[in-house]
């Protein structure tokens, strides 16, 4: 298996679900750092501070391992939204009867690396 190069950061098991975090992390990928911070600021969603966290994340990853960084070095180079375990709850029906609820969550996996890489 080859080795990825970059910095990257992994949050698993978020209580959201993928469907609605993907779109959101469409709009910042392959988008310099600065740009995909400012993005998921102004985005009201709640997808938008799990996928903040774990860029940033990445980011402080990438910084505190390479003295010659800089935040505007930076780019987002893979953002991955898995899907992860699944909650099955009771959803009482009507006559006795009921549904299974399924509570879905999230796994985000991202990589950041220089600016200077992208063309590779």
């Amino acid at each position: 298996m080859e080795t990825k190069k970059g910095y990257h950061a992994t949050a698993k098991y978020l209580m959201i679900s993928p469907t609605k975090v993907r779109p959101i992390a469409d709009t910042i990928r392959l988008k310099p750092y600065t740009e995909a911070m400012a993005i998921l600021e102004s985005l009201p969603q709640r997808g938008a501070l799990y996928l903040r966290k774990v860029v940033k994340s990445a980011a402080s990853n990438a910084l505190s391992q390479n003295n010659k960084l800089d935040e505007e070095m930076l780019f987002v180079k893979e953002l991955q939204v898995n899907e992860g375990p699944r909650l099955k709850r009771v959803w009482p029906r009507a006559r006795g009867r009921r549904d299974i609820l399924l509570k879905r969550m999230s796994h985000i996996y991202v990589v950041v690396d220089e600016i200077s890489g992208m063309g590779e």
